[in-house]
């Protein structure tokens, strides 16, 4: 399906995940086109989830292996979304948690063009159908590296308070360092909100914002760049959980600005 606003234009596929297949913003592509690719939602936790082994108070859950050692980016990018309504700039879409997540629940999404076309805000929810367990949100986000033939490449600037320590398995060591310079495939601590602008020169200028003070990005293929806005850091099921009860569900929000050079 496919939204409208201003100068710009998002298709959005329900059959893959809900997944943000294009954005085009002045006629100019800014995802990585591909079934892979886009912008998908990582849920009901993001990032590696070390040997997919979590804790759920006494209960401890093993998830399928689909990263080497680890279990990534949730249970819900590849399956089918249901739409609950849409309309020219906004849909709001839902996804059943089932096996092999344990515990019976929902994951929503709201995706919402502005009216004059300068922005797009996304918000998750994770919720129960029953009992408590451990959450986490986020997207996936595959920036074009360059923007059209002879474009040239993105600039990324951010200021963030720490850098978590990459292991040898990609997963955070629990030790906080200063950032280091790219490239990336690393973890950042933004206290005060997720804030990174993406610089195309003299095309496009797209800032990401979330209220979430976690962020990975990763910039080591030539083809592309991610900036994850998410509710906690990689393997956070189990460092960092956010527990969702019927009472209080995990809701995340994302908001991408834009401005034409």
């Amino acid at each position: 399906m496919r939204l409208r606003a201003g100068a710009a234009e998002l298709t959005v596929r329900p059959d893959q995940g809900a997944r943000l297949a294009s954005l085009s913003i002045g006629g100019l592509e800014v995802l990585r086109q591909g079934e892979r690719y886009g912008s998908f939602v990582m849920a009901p936790w993001c990032g590696r989830t070390r040997q997919g082994r979590f804790r759920n108070g006494p209960v401890d859950h093993r998830l399928p292996l689909d990263a080497g050692e680890h279990a990534i980016h949730g249970t819900v990018r590849r399956r089918p979304w249901r739409t609950a309504r849409v309309d020219e700039r906004s849909v709001a879409l839902f996804c059943d948690l089932v096996e092999p997540w344990p515990y019976p629940g929902r994951v929503t999404q709201l995706v919402e063009l502005a009216e004059d076309g300068g922005s797009l805000t996304l918000t998750l929810g994770v919720e129960t159908a029953g009992n408590s367990f451990p959450a986490q949100a986020g997207w996936h986000p595959w920036f074009q590296r360059r923007l059209g033939a002879g474009g040239r490449p993105v600039e990324i600037d951010f200021s963030p308070e720490w850098q978590e320590e990459r292991g040898e398995d990609h997963l955070p060591t629990g030790h906080r360092m200063e950032p280091k310079p790219g490239p990336w495939d690393d973890c950042f601590g933004m206290p005060d909100g997720v804030d990174v602008r993406l610089s195309w020169p003299e095309q496009l200028e797209l800032t990401v914002r979330s209220r979430e003070e976690w962020v990975v990005v990763y910039d080591e293929v030539p083809e592309a760049v991610c900036v994850e806005p998410q509710s906690g850091p990689p393997n956070g099921l189990n460092t960092h959980p956010r527990l969702v009860t019927e009472l209080e569900p995990l809701e995340v929000s994302t908001r991408w600005e834009w401005r034409l050079a």
